[in-house]
């Protein structure tokens, strides 16, 4: 193996391969001419769909996951489609090279992605394993010092986790389809995440508020140096008793401890604050203590993506994109890591650039070195941090950064350089004073603060932090005052009291996870990967599992039947446990701890370790009451339930006491916008009493005289016409009709009218509507007039929205008001410009986004018939769900216009076209798409290289 970056003289260059394309220009820069970088462009193999295996394959072994559970486990791959042409490329510019190497990244996919290359490009020349912890000169010269083989043990627990994810998937998702709904899935990581968020909506639903008072006063000393410099406490002890506060309540608001506190309601608490307003203050006791506070240790891909969240308010996916650039680009290292430790040129670069920022005092007189404490943690990179033997600083890098970059890198310094300075020293002061009500009840105030008498690390960085949900249910108004100075006491000061006053509290129910608090329990439970945490939050908003509200994640009414249904059929897969269990697994496979094909044996069929194994527990599902999953009670003889078309309320059918009979169920539609919390009894029948099957009466129509009435429809809300039953004289009235035998026919059903209806505009609610507002929706289509050839024009309102209607040529409108108030002139100009596509006239950008690095092409986001899309005028790509307009930043539209342009025009289907692609002419599978086997996918075939270091 070459020691350095040097290949064999006169025998031409070298190939080496990376991930990402962002990567090739800067480290081609570095290496010089006797290198040809290229990249995968990512992965370039996988499963491919069930459905798109060869004919021949689809009814074996590999039908059913294009796995053969059967005979090891064995994995089917193809070449994706879109990396054909890649495929294709590398295999040319080998032919030419001396030599391979590969340097896609060193975590397991980047192992699994070079073992792929071996497999597909079967090299005949070296081939060298190398990884890149940050792509800047130093680490690249290191690099090469440390070239290895390839980690056979880390590629084994990538298929593993490939295959683990694929069966899960494929064997629970269609039980999902079948008593849910279809287009759910079910995931490893995801499925317990989105029990995360539906148990904490469980939780809020089932609070039950408390109500407390305290008191808060203004006190000073009545002589001394300090004498009148105020300060505020609170109470904290009545005759001896603490006083409860919000964190002494239980969920069900029940004080625990009740004997041991005083509980004050309002009348208590008032009479207390009167009988004080005359009390003679003194200070009982006065405590003074160290105050020390250390830095956080460096970032891990976990704590980058909450503090990220926390400080700059960016998404977890943002966090992963913005750094991926930046690692790309060579300003921090790989930002994949669950380690906390640094390299000693790190250390020393951080320590060095705090003591000549801050001063030789700001730096401790050793290194500080800190260790991982979650669970599962893999430390095969450093933690995140700003690249290079020695940092540069924001101020250097400001100009060269888009604004997300450089806020993400300026968090990433400071962390990294507090990391290494010194603690914050003070100290802390607790006063306590008191007085006797003129009721004779003892009342205890307490106060204190910190005073920081050296900044140390905090000179640099602060750490945020989440509220606490198992202490602040109030809040916070509980908690401490903050840091503040306190004025010079003694014991028997006395104090003037002034401004006490009664206050009241009531307690909160546990707060919503937010994007960086589900990270943090998700990591801190064990469960998946901090590097999957990004993709997992966006699937679970895809699917429509949850939703933000502002920061908050917000369960849907779907995602509480599919845990429900997961919890009741499949308890081991999502408990919380059993799936870090299962990590742990994966973890002992990259480790040489455990055989894979065994550890898929044991979870796919069973074990003592697996139980009965996933296939087992499929197979003896039994009947599952579809009706019951998608039902959950809100009142005795109120349900919720989940529908095809969404979630409504259904009452049970009230019983006539006369007849016996059983009235038809009122539903009721459930507003998209109204949290499980939300529901309350009252909220539900409120809903009942919109949503009955006479609806709202809203009036009556002046020139008909019919009645109009408000509905919530299969559809949503929409107002409609009341047509009264025809009457026996009428019906009587209607002419007899007779058989060719002179016999008269049964009187036909009588023909009614259709009533006008029309769908509310969104600006209207089924709760607000007036009799003025449904009138003018019922008078639509509204008649314009004509053009010159005398043509009606007419406005309407569709399924896409506003628009005008000249026969057959319909343009549209760009508000939902313009139905009302556009004219004749308007419209007669609008039809005399050309025909546009889309949404009539063209609008003006959502957003800019700048040059696109690639194509060098103007980004921009626009409105679209199907939402906000990116565009640089010839790819267009659909803003993901899971992402806002304001978070797309220009390096990930510039991301998601490159994955639009790499997937091509989409193929056309064809009964015939799956089996050419795959197979050869005698019906066995060509190389590009051939069949991993326990032999041929994890030992060295004769004649080529499986592992790296090996030549051919």
């Amino acid at each position: 193996m070459p020691a350095k970056a040097t290949p064999s003289p006169g025998t031409g260059k070298s190939l080496l391969i990376v991930e990402s394309p962002s990567k090739v220009k800067t480290i081609a820069g570095y290496l010089g001419d006797a290198y040809e970088v290229e990249s995968s462009m990512g992965h370039i193999r996988d499963l491919p769909q069930p459905s798109e295996l060869p004919a021949e394959l689809k009814k074996g072994p590999y039908g059913k996951f294009a796995v053969d559970v059967e005979h090891g486990f064995e994995p089917y791959y193809v070449v994706n489609p879109d990396k054909k042409k890649k495929v294709t490329e590398l295999k040319r510019k080998l032919k030419d090279a001396d030599a391979l190497y590969l340097a896609t990244d060193g975590d397991r996919e980047g192992e699994a992605i070079a073992w792929h290359l071996l497999e597909v490009l079967k090299p005949k020349v070296p081939v060298y394993r190398l990884t890149f912890p940050e792509i800047t000169r130093e680490a690249i010269e290191r690099a090469f010092g440390e070239l290895r083989e390839l980690d056979q043990d880390l590629v084994d627990a990538q298929e593993t986790r490939r295959i683990l994810d694929r069966l899960y998937g494929y064997e629970i998702s269609p039980v999902l389809w079948r008593k849910i709904a279809s287009g759910l899935s079910a995931g490893r990581v995801q499925s317990v995440a989105t029990r995360l968020v539906v148990e904490r909506e469980r939780k809020r639903m089932a609070f039950v508020p408390a109500d407390y008072w305290d008191l808060s006063g203004t006190f000073a000393r009545t002589d001394g140096e300090d004498a009148g410099v105020a300060f505020a406490a609170r109470l904290s002890a009545v005759d001896g008793k603490r006083v409860a506060g919000g964190r002494d309540f239980g969920d069900d608001g029940v004080l625990k401890g009740a004997d041991k506190l005083a509980h004050l309601d309002e009348q208590a608490a008032r009479e207390l604050a009167a009988g004080l307003a005359e009390a003679a203050f003194a200070v009982r006791s006065l405590e003074t203590k160290p105050y020390t506070r250390r830095p956080a240790a460096p970032f891990t891909t976990s704590t980058l993506q909450q503090e990220a969240a926390r400080k700059l308010r960016f998404t977890s996916r943002t966090t992963m994109q913005v750094a991926q650039k930046l690692y790309e680009n060579g300003y921090i290292t790989y930002m994949r890591t669950d380690s906390v430790a640094l390299s000693d040129q790190a250390i020393q670069a951080a320590r060095r650039q705090a003591s000549e920022l801050y001063g030789a005092d700001f730096v401790p007189g050793s290194p500080r070195l800190y260790s991982s404490k979650s669970k599962n943690a893999q430390e095969a990179h450093e933690a995140v941090r700003p690249a290079g033997d020695s940092f540069r600083t924001p101020n250097q890098v400001r100009g060269e950064l888009s604004p997300d970059a450089f806020k993400l890198y300026e968090l990433i310094w400071k962390r990294t350089v507090a990391s290494q300075m010194a603690d914050a020293k003070g100290s802390t002061a607790s006063v306590r004073l008191g007085a006797t009500s003129s009721s004779g009840r003892d009342a205890e105030f307490s106060a204190s603060g910190t005073v920081i008498t050296f900044r140390g690390f905090l000179a640099a960085y602060e750490e945020g932090r989440d509220d606490d949900p198992a202490t602040d249910k109030d809040g916070g108004k509980d908690g401490k005052d903050g840091d503040k100075r306190l004025p010079r006491m003694a014991e028997g000061d006395r104090l003037s009291a002034s401004d006490v006053e009664a206050d009241g509290h009531r307690t909160s129910p546990p707060p919503r996870y937010t994007e960086a608090s589900l990270v943090k329990v998700l990591d801190e439970l064990g469960i998946g990967r901090p590097s999957t945490y990004a993709a997992v939050i966006s699937t679970i908003m895809d699917r429509g599992y949850v939703r933000v509200r502002g920061s908050a994640l917000i369960p849907s009414w779907t995602a509480f039947s599919v845990v429900r249904l997961l919890e009741e059929h499949f308890s081991d897969y999502v408990d919380y446990d059993f799936t870090a269990e299962m990590e742990e697994g994966l973890d002992r496979i990259s480790r040489g701890e455990e055989d894979s094909t065994d550890w898929l044996q044991d979870f796919y069929f069973g074990s003592t370790g697996h139980e009965n194994g996933l296939k087992p527990i499929v197979d003896d599902l039994g009947e599952i009451d579809a009706r019951a999953v998608n039902s959950i009670p809100v009142t005795d003889d109120i349900t919720l339930r989940v529908g095809k078309f969404g979630p409504y309320l259904e009452t049970a059918g009230a019983v006539d006491p006369e007849t016996g009979e059983i009235a038809a169920p009122v539903r009721a539609n459930v507003p998209e916008d109204l949290a499980p919390d939300e529901l309350t009894p009252e909220k539900a029948r409120e809903l009942i009493e919109t949503g009955k099957a006479d609806g709202r009466e809203l009036g009556v129509d002046p020139e008909t005289g019919r009645t109009i009435v408000a509905k919530d429809g299969r559809y949503g809300p929409y107002v409609t016409e009341v047509i009264p039953e025809p009457t026996a004289e009428e019906l009587a009235a209607q002419p007899v009709e007779y058989y060719k035998n002179g016999k008269p026919k049964p009187p036909k059903k009588p023909v009614r009218e259709k009533p006008r209806t029309a769908s509310l505009l969104s600006s209207m609610s089924l709760q607000d509507v007036t009799l003025a507002d449904a009138l003018k929706l019922l008078s639509l289509p509204r008649v314009l007039g004509t053009d010159a050839e005398g043509t009606e024009i007419t406005v309407q309102n569709g399924r896409f929205g506003p628009y005008l209607k000249k026969g057959t040529d319909s343009r549209s409108l760009q508000s939902e008001e313009q139905l009302f108030t556009v004219t004749l002139d308007e419209a007669l100009k609008i039809y005399a410009q050309p025909k546009q596509r889309g949404r009539g006239a063209a609008k003006p950008p959502l957003a800019d986004l700048g040059t696109d690095q690639i194509t060098e092409r103007p980004m921009v986001i626009k409105d679209g018939r199907f939402g906000p899309y990116i565009t640089d005028g010839e790819t267009n790509v659909t803003v993901p769900r899971a992402e806002s307009v304001e978070q797309i930043t220009a390096a990930r539209a510039s991301q998601l216009l490159a994955e639009k342009r790499a997937q091509g025009p989409a193929p056309k289907k064809t009964a015939r076209s799956s089996a050419k692609g795959t197979t050869s002419k005698n019906g066995t599978a060509k190389s590009t798409t051939k069949k991993s086997t326990s032999s041929s996918a994890k030992k060295p075939a004769a004649g080529r290289p499986a592992r790296a270091g090996t030549t051919g």
